[in-house]
């Protein structure tokens, strides 16, 4: 919490701070009751996040900005689209889920994000940028149509303009509805601190000499308008806006009326401002300013690392260190090392520096990293141009925000034969966020699409032997894809090796009755099958695929021919992915042998902890193990060695 000196509520109990879970209580308590709410709301965030983790940073920032909308509004009849939705917390907490709070993102609690099967009030769900313009436009043409009353607001934070669709959104608002409200929520940061044009605009704003006294002027002007009938409110707000109005602004030229910059922590200002918005028959767009991490020191001072994260000690935000180097840190510590030697290579990133690890690059060779913020397409097609003038681009994006880039895969990328190096983090289940963060679908929509080549470590250091393959391969697109976390502590050579492209890592070649292709993080549970198995009398080969595409067919024939089946095991869908590939390599080479496949089933896998999901899901050593069985006669167990013979 902040030091007590500065926070005026620090010597109340939090039994004694008010609470509300619904719009009608919230509506019920006096003004100078809401500072105290916020409070409590804070206290309940930092404490419950501290055993869960989540987004705390954003929450702490709109609390005063989620108290005003619901008392001036009304869910569900009124339509709140959060951006991204991970600040949605409070807003789920003011509507009847504050004593589930304790268990967002855990298994079978709260999402992280708005979640329309969660609640009413969660009108649409998300988890990727740039959405909500678009929507909620769509939601208020929808209304308009069916003639009802309702509000929709879009609630977006400044990093969501960098986005491309929120500008096509932009550009249709004042074409289509005269009652719409878009909220800028300004922080100066999405994960990480924004860049770009667009960010300099906002900043400029802030920074103007108009904003020094803009919460004075502001709060003057609505208590100015306040109470007073529609009919005299138009040509007072001419008048008393000038003060908060910037001429010829970027959203006036959209068409939007714009309002601000206001204090976002001030909740008095922005309810009336609120009231007063939500009665325009035009356009607006409210500019208000507020503090990621606003109440809890750690998160202030440390808005990147806050923005989301794990577990955490309340007394000082410390998290527990992790025992080994994740896949991203390695990621972009290797990258870099690799680029003090090749001047050609280039890394890219879509506004994850740091949840990519390319801030280990950038520390090496800042010259040559690139964030082009939340602009996925951007960034896909910044890198065709880097390689279409020697350059060697690794364009480092998160394998479910990959998705929105897939048209360059295919029509910039693909068809051209450039050779752009996309690696993928957070491939496979990403746990705690849930279904719209599981990068689970990058095998099907990439192992089609012609002239790419495609692989996956099993560990850490065939991860960096990869990457050095990628920088050494210059006749096409190159894509490779890891998890989000650390590998299994694999020690990475002096010097990395050179793959051969489309050669499978055969570990154990003299099974005859099981193959087992264990395809990268899942490698270990093939490692595991093959030990139970073994040990029940089988004879197991296993082989680490590498290769998604091209697929090592000497290797799959050899394996089908000599086994009574095969196993495949991925972190990926079934439908299209790696197993699939392998059935139809045997399919066309007229190979009858059968194929069992582990892997995620035809659904969005929804959030919790990996383990879990898992083993729900029969993602496991044992579900292999089952399946096998079906296709081979009973065996004697193998003789298991005495306690003498271990001796």
């Amino acid at each position: 919490m902040e030091n007590s000196s500065d926070n005026p509520y620090a010597d109340i109990a939090t039994e004694d701070l008010p609470k509300v879970d619904n719009g009608a209580d919230l509506k019920k308590l006096d003004e100078e009751q809401l500072p105290l709410l916020a409070e409590n709301v804070r206290r309940t965030l930092i404490e419950s996040l501290s055993k869960t983790g989540g987004h705390l940073g954003p929450n702490l920032g709109v609390v005063e900005l989620s108290i005003a909308l619901h008392r001036v509004f009304e869910t569900p009849k009124d339509k709140f689209v959060f951006d991204v939705s991970h600040q949605a917390y409070v807003h789920k907490m003011l509507t009847g889920r504050w004593d589930k709070i304790h268990t967002i993102r855990q298994y079978e609690g709260l999402n992280g994000f708005c979640l329309r099967s969660e609640s009413e009030h969660d009108c649409y769900g998300a988890g990727h940028a740039g959405t909500a313009v678009s929507t909620a436009l769509g939601m208020a043409a929808a209304r308009d149509l069916n003639g009802t009353g309702d509000h929709v607001v879009a609630i977006a934070g400044d990093a969501a303009f960098t986005c491309g669709p929120t500008f096509e959104a932009l550009n249709n608002i004042a074409e289509t509805t005269k009652k719409f409200i878009l909220v800028l929520n300004d922080n100066e940061w999405s994960i990480d601190r924004n860049v770009g044009a667009i960010a300099k605009y906002f900043h400029a704003l802030q920074t103007s000499p108009t904003y020094e006294h803009i919460h004075d002027k502001a709060a003057e002007f609505v208590e100015k308008i306040a109470g007073k009938t529609l009919r005299s409110l138009a040509g007072k707000v001419e008048r008393g806006a000038k003060n908060l109005l910037f001429p010829n602004v970027l959203f006036e030229k959209f068409g939007l009326r714009y309002y601000g910059p206001i204090d976002g922590h001030d909740v008095d200002l922005l309810e009336k401002t609120f009231a007063f918005l939500k009665e325009q028959d035009e356009p607006v767009v409210l500019h208000i300013i507020t503090e990621k991490g606003r109440g809890y020191e750690p998160a202030k001072g440390n808005p990147m690392k806050f923005h989301g994260l794990g577990p955490y000690k309340t007394e000082t935000g410390e998290t527990p260190p992790g025992d080994l180097p994740t896949f991203s840190q390695i990621y972009g510590e290797t990258l870099g090392k690799y680029a003090q030697d090749d001047e050609k290579i280039t890394a890219i990133t879509a506004a994850m520096p740091n949840g990519t690890g390319l801030v280990g690059f950038q520390n090496l060779v800042p010259e040559r990293y690139f964030d082009v913020g939340i602009a996925e397409e951007h960034a896909a097609l910044f890198a065709c141009g880097h390689a279409t003038q020697g350059l060697k681009p690794f364009l480092t994006i998160y394998s479910t925000f990959f998705q929105r880039a897939y048209d360059m895969a295919v029509h910039d990328i693909g068809i051209q034969n450039l050779p752009v190096r996309l690696c993928m983090d957070r491939a496979g289940l990403s746990g705690d966020d849930g279904p719209t963060h599981h990068g689970l679908f990058d095998i099907g929509y990439l192992r089609h699409v012609p002239n790419w080549i495609f692989m996956q470590p099993k560990d850490e250091d065939e991860f960096a032997d990869m990457l050095w393959t990628m920088a050494n391969y210059d006749d096409g697109p190159s894509a490779i894809r890891y998890p989000r976390g650390a590998g299994v502590g694999a020690k990475l050579k002096d010097k990395p090796e050179l793959l051969e492209i489309g050669k499978a890592e055969v570990i154990d070649g003299e099974g005859t009755d099981v193959a087992l292709f264990g395809l990268g993080h899942l490698f270990e549970l093939a490692v595991d099958a093959k030990q139970q198995l073994e040990e029940m009398g089988y004879s197991v080969s296993l082989i680490n695929p590498r290769w998604i595409k091209p697929l090592d067919g000497d290797c799959i024939e050899k394996f089908a021919n000599q086994s009574t089946v095969i196993c495949t095991l991925e972190d990926h869908v079934l439908h299209n992915g790696f197993g699939c590939a392998v059935i139809e390599y045997l399919n066309d080479a007229g190979i009858n042998t059968p194929v069992e496949r582990i892997g995620w089933p035809d659904e969005f896998v929804e959030h919790g902890k990996v383990p879990i999901l898992r083993e729900k899901h029969g993602i496991t050593a044992e579900n292999c193990v089952r399946k096998v069985l079906e296709h081979l006669p009973e065996r004697e167990a193998a003789p298991k060695e005495t306690a003498e013979a271990v001796a």
